[in-house]
């Protein structure tokens, strides 16, 4: 390792199981040299194994509803306390859909689930960013990095009003970056990652056939959460200071492939 984060703080979204991006980000952080707190929905940290991670990497867990205000709040303020300052990354890696779970078709939407999910899923990040503002609470030069899905921009039926939410959180970073990088010089970006064999996506319909066909649209394969997490760890560095307000593709080149020969192949006789 190469201690690209010692010295830093920080928090760290969405971590369920090993399966999660989330999870991956904080193991390398943590062998980075970062010190941070892990967070997570109240009943996430019931169900989940976050408290073999946070033993792991010497990290407390903080409760958070990231639809509420006053949990947000409290999280910032107990993070800084407990790692004695501002802060200087942030890893936002939530997402949820109720009407995925209840297995809606984007035709038949129930909008209280939908709205529900645009909460959770995006206006979260705009609700956490809007938060660390008036605190003060990230360092000049912070940096805060969002997962999403190149379904943002593409159609993937399946995907369903995921799409939707993770083309709003897209925009909030844009937004939010080009302020506070005025405000404090805080890079705000997105990176759109391969399907990936985690918890919540692996709750998607048809996900394992379409993780075997981005495979083979992609020239150098689909990218791990562990190769992910090592992005993340460069975007949280002082190596990408000047990197912001970008939607960064982590797909193995399927972002820009039309069409790849094995694809090809199996409609060729």
């Amino acid at each position: 390792m190469h201690n690209l984060l010692k010295g830093k703080r920080g928090i760290i979204f969405g971590a369920l199981d090993e399966n999660s991006i989330a999870w991956k980000v904080a193991e390398k952080a943590h062998a980075e040299g970062a010190v941070f707190t892990l967070t997570n929905a109240p009943v996430a940290l019931r169900l989940g194994a976050i408290k073999k991670l946070a033993d792991a990497c010497k990290a407390e867990t903080i409760g958070a509803d990231v639809t509420s205000d006053e949990d947000i709040d409290k999280l910032l303020d107990q993070s800084m306390e407990v790692l004695g300052g501002k802060l200087d990354f942030i890893l936002h890696s939530v997402g949820m859909s109720l009407n995925i779970r209840k297995g809606k078709a984007y035709t038949g939407l129930n909008y209280e689930f939908m709205k529900k999910t645009l909460d959770i899923s995006a206006i979260s990040l705009h609700r956490l960013l809007q938060a660390c503002m008036k605190k003060d609470a990230i360092n000049e030069w912070g940096s805060v990095v969002a997962l999403t899905y190149i379904a943002a921009q593409r159609v993937f039926p399946d995907y369903n009003e995921m799409a939707d939410a993770k083309a709003l959180l897209e925009s909030i970073s844009r937004s939010f970056g080009y302020q506070y990088g005025t405000h404090k010089k805080v890079r705000v970006n997105t990176i759109s990652q391969s399907p990936t064999k985690t918890t919540a996506g692996s709750g998607v319909k048809g996900f394992d056939a379409f993780f075997e066909y981005a495979a083979s649209m992609s020239p150098l394969g689909n990218a791990t959460a562990d190769e992910c997490a090592g992005y993340c760890v460069a975007l949280f560095s002082d190596l990408t200071r000047k990197v912001t307000m970008q939607n960064l593709f982590h797909d193995g080149g399927f972002s820009t492939t039309g069409v790849s020969l094995p694809v090809m192949k199996k409609f060729m006789s």
